[in-house]
């Protein structure tokens, strides 16, 4: 019985390390070529899936520059023939009140949450179109459901994820291309440990038992927590399923 994701091509954005490392190493285990595109070194996560028998190769890219979009795109035709599945994953998230956040800052910050998904669709949609197959997946943050001091540039570019899923699922979908988003929960990763500690470096309140304990499942969530609900959404399994935003946090209460 072939892999569910046998014969396809996944380009992952922000898949150095992370979440992004565990989507490259599931879709890998699927049966999928990986196409790590960061602006860090994806070299460890192509070693990871190719010990583990997989295909991947490291493209540096970073999503919030057009030209580079392009150029990885290009190099993906290139070296692979084609992108069957495009993950959203890249993206920042500093804690900065309002009163702290320049524009300069806000603009950055939607640079690489919003505009770069916006750059990555337009460079890979249309050869999915063409093709009359295709799974984009956006990632969102369950932060869009609360009103937290200092993530506000965050909270709004996830927003705007969310709106741009729904709107591109209605535009896309005659053509066999799905578009959705996965919202977590706090994951713990290198880049939310980092947070761990105050700008004074004193240790902070642990952000990951205060988050599990408003969870139903009263669990920190780490990486491999969300791979299952991405090999399901880019499956063939999934193909009457778009525009929709999937929260995996737990159970996550807001009241």
């Amino acid at each position: 019985m072939a892999s569910s994701h046998s014969g396809k091509v996944a380009v992952i954005t922000g898949a150095a390390a992370g979440i992004g490392q565990a989507y490259a190493r599931r879709l890998a285990a699927d049966g999928a070529s990986i196409v790590v595109a960061d602006v860090q070194d994806g070299g460890a996560t192509v070693r990871l899936v190719q010990a583990s028998g997989g295909n991947a190769i490291a493209l540096r890219c970073d999503v919030s520059v057009p030209a580079e979009v392009v150029a990885l795109a290009q190099a993906v035709d290139a070296q692979l023939g084609r992108c069957d599945i495009l993950v959203n994953n890249a993206g920042i998230y500093p804690i900065q009140t309002f009163d702290e956040m320049t524009f300069e800052d806000w603009r950055r910050l939607m640079a690489i949450n919003l505009d770069a998904q916006f750059l990555t669709i337009k460079a890979f949609a249309p050869g999915m179109r063409r093709r009359r197959w295709g799974r984009i997946v956006n990632m969102a943050s369950d932060t869009f459901l609360s009103n937290r001091t200092g993530f506000a540039h965050y909270i709004a570019s996830k927003g705007g994820v969310i709106g741009l899923t729904r709107a591109l699922a209605s535009e896309f979908g005659e053509e066999g291309v799905t578009v959705n988003a996965i919202a977590p929960g706090l994951v713990r990763t290198p880049g939310t440990l980092g947070r761990q500690r105050r700008r004074d470096g004193s240790e902070a309140a642990d952000e990951f038992e205060a988050a599990a304990s408003r969870q139903s499942i009263k669990r920190g969530l780490v990486p491999d927590d969300l791979v299952g609900t991405l090999s399901f959404l880019t499956s063939d399994d999934a193909a009457l399923i778009t525009g929709q935003t999937l929260y995996v946090n737990g159970g996550k209460s807001y009241v």
